[in-house]
Formats: structure tokens, sequence, C-alpha cells
């Protein structure tokens, strides 16, 4: 397996690949989905109510991964309060929690990587990546979602005769592969430092684990401030406790994709394995970090096991702007950057 394709057969797998779009696991799924405003389904079920209440009647389930038009997004009095936002779907309506606002978007497949090593972002709701082993052919492995960023290494012929992109997984140290329409490879530019004029040291974040909000300052400016879903109140037996840790620290690693959970090969989603988690900035040193999040929108209360959740885009902002400064090709950049004080 290359890291780039010849032009003839470059030519020949774009040639293969729309009309190979049937084939692949993902795309039946997005059959039915006939509009650019969807949501899908971060867990095992979400309820579609009568009302934008969850005190109204349940009409019936959406399960995991189901995609699903979205009509109109409602502001409910019957809050919660912290996140008061539902979705008038088909049937009721959905509260915003537990899903994931997503949309489907194809992408042109270069005829060669233009390094070495290059960060993609998922463009569809959710990609099934397959590994290849010569015991056991191509299985599934990892189901990738929106939002997620995973590592570039190659464009290979995959199982449908169109190009797929092989993803270096920085965790496990494996490879295995994804149809390259369905993910965009990030531009050098995407990368480049936010406010670089100010002096690192004037720079800092504060997190309120009581408001559930991080500001970041300029000196004594707040130029940014968002909600965000803190560590959950809880010590499972044999396990770090999930509350984030107050007090005063460091951005000491960044990681603009990172593979979190249990480390296990598995091709369940219901597995607790997070690959690609976006934009991925540590400051304790138990593991805690600022981080993109594709598996809810209820921030505003504590959700993590011990991290600072995060939208993509604020999460992806705040790797710009916080130091230690990492370029497109670091897949880990170790420094003694952004004071975060956690109160």
């Amino acid at each position: 397996m290359s890291t780039r394709l010849s032009r003839r057969e470059f030519l020949r797998l774009m040639g293969l690949s729309l009309g190979a779009l049937a084939f692949r696991p993902t795309e039946g799924a997005f059959r039915d989905a006939t509009q650019e405003d969807l949501l899908r389904v971060t867990v095992r079920s979400v309820s579609v109510y009568s009302q934008p209440s969850d005190k109204s009647r349940i009409r019936f389930q959406r399960y995991r991964d189901e995609l699903v038009n979205i009509y109109a997004e409602v502001e409910s009095e019957a809050g919660p309060a912290y996140n008061p936002v539902w979705y008038r779907v088909w049937g009721g309506y959905i509260h915003r929690a537990n899903t994931q606002r997503v949309r489907i978007q194809y992408h042109p497949v270069p005829s060669e990587l233009p390094a070495a090593l290059v960060l993609a972002e998922v463009t569809v709701p959710y990609t099934q990546a397959l590994r290849y082993t010569r015991a056991q052919g191509w299985q599934p492995l990892y189901r990738l979602y929106y939002e997620s960023t995973h590592w570039v290494v190659g464009i290979d012929e995959g199982p449908d005769g169109s190009p797929w992109y092989r993803l270096k997984d920085e965790l496990l140290e494996i490879e295995y592969h994804v149809p390259a329409l369905h993910l965009r490879l990030l531009k050098p530019e995407e990368f480049a430092p936010i406010s670089p004029d100010v002096p690192p040291h004037q720079k800092w974040i504060e997190v309120s684990i009581a408001r559930q909000t991080l500001t970041c300052y300029e000196g004594e400016t707040p130029v940014f401030q968002t909600k965000i879903s803190s560590g959950l109140f809880r010590s499972p037996p044999g396990q770090i406790p999930w509350e984030t840790p107050k007090g005063e620290f460091n951005i000491f690693s960044k990681m603009p994709s990172k593979h979190m959970g249990e480390g296990r090969l598995t091709g369940n989603p219901e597995d607790y394995e997070l690959p690609g988690v976006p934009w991925t900035c540590f400051f304790e040193a138990t593991g805690v970090a600022f981080h993109g999040t594709y598996w809810h929108t209820d921030f505003g209360t504590p959700r993590s096991h011990g991290c600072i959740n995060m939208r993509t885009a604020e999460a992806h902002w705040l790797y710009r702007w916080t130091t230690p400064v990492a370029g497109p090709e670091d897949i880990e950049k170790i420094g003694y950057g952004t004071r975060v004080v956690v109160v």
C-alpha cells in the first residue's frame, strides 16, 4: 500500500467511486435524509415527545445513529433551563442533549496527499472504518463520526474499488481505511495561531465548574466565553474520580486527534471507544483536557469523565489560540503552555 496512486490508477478509481456508493456500508443510512438540517442520535435511544417538554407524552423512540430531519429549532419554556433547545421532527419533538447536528458533505479526492501526514475531518454523519488483515480480509472496526478528526497516511483502493483513505490510529499504532469522499483534508491555515501578537503569558483560561462556563482572557480582557460540560461528580470504584479537579494548571500537551476510551479493537458502536476526539489540549496530569465533543450537545451541565467538553468549532478556536503552538503535522505538541484556572 502506498501514499499515492498513479494517475492511471487514480482516474480508474474515481470513475468507479460514485457508481460504487451503494456498496458502502454507511450510504444506505443516508438515503432518507432529504434535508441538510439533520440530527444524529448519539445514545442507545432518545424519546420523541408530543410537545417540547419531557412531561408530555412519549410517542416513540429513535435509536443510535438514526438520522432525523429537523423542521425547526424551539426554545422551550419547559426547559431544562441550562439547555432549553428542542428540535421539531417528524412525529413530535426531541431534546437536543443526546443528539449531534450533522450534514452530508462529500469531498473530491486528491491524486496524492499534500504531505506524508494530513489531518482530516469526517464530514458525513458517520462512516464505517474497515480494517484489512490477511487472515480475515476486510472487517468492520470503528464507526467514525461527524467532526471527528483523523490522521491520513495514504490513499488506497478500498473494498468497493474506489479511493479510501488509510488512517493511522495514534493510540493503538494501527491502520484502517474509510471512503475518501467522507473526509475533508484540513489546510495548513486551519492551524494558524490566533492572536499571535499577544504575549503568551497574557493569555489565560478560567473554567467555572459552578456556572459550567469557560472564559478566555488576554490580560484582564475577556475575548471568548462559552458553555462547557465538566466532569460528573462521581468516583467509580477503581477509577480516578470523574470530577474535574480545581486549581491552577498549564496546558502541556496538544493533540488535534486523540483516541480516547478503553483502547480496544471493536466494531460495536456501543463500546466505550472514542477515536478521533478533535482539538485536545491536556492541562492536568491524570489526562484532563479541553476537547471537541461529537457525542452530545448538552453543554451547561456536567457530562464527562473529567475533561472539559466543548463544541468542536470552539475547541478548534481554543487549540489555535493557546500555546504551545502546534503545526499541521504535529501528532502531539508538548510544551509549557497557556495558564488554566479551574474554580
